[in-house]
């Protein structure tokens, strides 16, 4: 085989290897940063004074606002383009 191809191909390999060791990085990098959410989220709900049921109502009308703050926005927009 020509020798400028096989250092090509040597060099393709070692940047596919690279890559994978970054994609695996990466992969490492979101798993942790998921996990310390996981863990301030957990902190903050300790941190309430509330029973599982106030919680659950909390989130069910943050929720609800949430959505009509959105329907509201959208509305906005569409009468800004009309």
């Amino acid at each position: 085989m020509n020798a400028k191809i096989e250092k090509i191909d040597q060099e393709i390999e070692k940047t596919e290897n690279r890559i994978k060791q970054l994609q695996d990085k990466l992969t490492e990098l979101r798993h942790k940063r998921d996990e310390l959410e996981k863990t301030e989220i957990v902190d903050i709900v300790r941190s309430v004074s509330a029973t599982p049921e106030q919680l659950a109502a909390f989130i069910q009308s943050f929720k609800q606002q949430a959505q009509l703050d959105l329907e509201t926005e959208t509305e906005e927009v569409h009468d800004e383009k009309s």
